[in-house]
């Protein structure tokens, strides 16, 4: 592993625990064993680090769902959108850190004040909305959801996933116990 590479890996792991404010680059120059010169060498900047970071949870996200997709083939856009629900949940199972970084407050108060960081965490969250919205609209295609504001619906479904989904991320409630329920008051919603 490159030192980059190893620098982005050790950054994503200290942001997720610890969030941007809370993480110092001397902490981060000390946990990777580089010169703080070296870090500043790959990444300008702490805002920098963090857009880079942030790209990386986008890249992930968009390789993976694209890779569950090409592998798996749904009868009906409801079966498609409760097996994005299904993904979403394995991804917060599996890639922790990712969703720690997504989830924390700090980075949407740089959001706030940053247009370039909104940019980035709008393109993870569209991506994931969109998803869900080609689901929807699949749906209407072959019958199987009701005809209702694709963009706004899918909105409203992932709201109901990514709360639950929270809870995980920190370590609230497991979200296992209420996937059927979710699954089922998804379908009451959609259905005709």
């Amino acid at each position: 592993m490159s030192k980059k590479d190893n620098i982005l890996l050790t950054a994503t792991r200290l942001f997720s625990e610890k969030g941007y404010r809370n993480t110092s680059i001397a902490e981060l120059a000390k946990i990777t064993g580089v010169a703080e010169g070296t870090i500043f060498y790959h990444f300008k900047t702490k805002d920098e680090l963090y857009l880079a970071i942030l790209e990386n949870v986008r890249q992930t996200l968009v390789r993976e769902f694209a890779r569950f997709f090409a592998e798996k083939k749904f009868a009906s856009g409801l079966e498609m959108l409760e097996g994005a629900i299904f993904f979403y949940f394995y991804m917060v199972g599996t890639r922790e850190e990712l969703f720690l970084i997504l989830h924390r407050y700090d980075a949407y108060e740089l959001a706030q004040v940053q247009p370039v960081f909104r940019d980035q965490f709008s393109g993870i969250y569209n991506l994931i909305l969109d998803t869900f919205q080609q689901a929807i609209i699949r749906g209407q295609e072959d019958g199987s959801i009701a005809d209702l504001p694709a963009g706004k619906t899918a909105f409203i479904v992932y709201a109901m996933v990514d709360g639950i989904a929270r809870l995980k991320t920190f370590n609230l409630y497991d979200p296992s116990a209420l996937y059927e329920q979710l699954i089922a008051s998804c379908r009451r919603m959609l259905q005709k």
